[in-house]
């Protein structure tokens, strides 16, 4: 994938999660992006930091101590990590909101 292709694509992703968490109380969650860098702040002070690596042609995503690595596939239009674990992009972030708030997002 070119990178023009990659930016497009993790510009649709991130304002996907920003419009997500305009509903969201922001004394609960609250989505900032900063460049390549959309922070997710929760209440508890805990955050889900998510990021291009232009590299690498991926997203990756920060969250309870751990990381994800996601590439864009193309065939069901979706970011999913290349571990083959099947975990989704914007389901990491409906899961982890979820579990950290009890908010559910329309992801």
């Amino acid at each position: 994938m070119d990178e023009q292709r990659y930016l497009h694509l993790a510009d649709d992703a991130f304002k996907a999660i920003e419009r997500a968490f305009e509903a969201v109380d922001p004394d609960l969650a609250e989505a900032t992006l900063a460049g390549d860098v959309l922070t997710i702040a929760y209440r508890d002070g805990s955050r889900c930091i998510v990021n291009t690596q232009r590299p690498t042609r991926q997203i990756w995503l920060a969250a309870r101590s751990r990381g994800w690595h996601f590439d864009y596939d193309e065939k069901n239009d979706r970011w999913v990590d290349d571990r083959g674990a099947g975990v989704e992009l914007m389901s990491l972030v409906a899961q982890v909101t979820r579990e950290t708030v009890g908010v559910e997002l329309p992801l």
